[in-house]
C-alpha cells in the first residue's frame, strides 16, 4: 500500500529552522515530481515548494522563496523541506504530495494524487 509519511514538524521560535521529511513506502518516488503544501486554520491549502522527478528543477511560492529549500534523495525514497528564518505566518499543517503519472512540476494541488497525513509546524513570535 502506498503511503507518504511526514515528520520533523514542531514548535519553533520566529527566526528558527526546521527540516521536514517525507518518506514513501509501497512505491518509488523516483521520476515523480513532489510537492510540499500547507494549510493554516481557516485558510485554503497553499503550495509551498515543488521539485521535479530528477531533482533538477524546483519551484517555490513567493512567500517562502529564499527561506525554504526543497530537496530529494531518490535512493532513500524521500523528499525534504528545509525551512529557515521561520515566521509566525508559516504556522500550518505541512503535507507532502506525489504528482500524477506524467505530470510536470506544478503548484496546482489537482496535479498530485497521493498525500501524506501532514505534520504540524508552529512558529511562535
Amino acid at each position: 500500500q502506498e503511503q507518504l509519511s511526514e515528520s520533523g514538524g514542531g514548535l519553533v521560535q520566529a527566526g528558527g529552522s526546521l527540516r521536514l521529511s517525507c518518506a514513501a513506502s509501497g512505491r518509488t518516488l523516483s521520476g515523480y515530481a513532489m510537492g510540499w503544501f500547507r494549510q493554516a486554520p481557516g485558510k485554503e491549502r497553499e503550495f509551498v515548494a515543488g521539485i521535479s522527478g530528477s531533482g533538477s528543477s524546483t519551484l517555490y511560492a513567493d512567500s517562502v522563496k529564499g527561506r525554504f529549500t526543497i530537496s530529494r534523495d531518490n535512493a532513500k525514497n524521500s523528499v525534504y523541506l528545509q525551512m529557515n528564518s521561520l515566521k509566525p505566518e508559516d504556522t500550518a499543517v505541512y503535507d507532502c504530495a506525489k504528482s500524477r503519472a506524467g505530470a510536470r512540476l506544478s503548484a496546482v494541488p489537482a496535479e498530485y494524487d497521493y498525500w501524506g497525513q501532514g505534520t504540524q509546524v508552529t512558529v511562535s513570535s
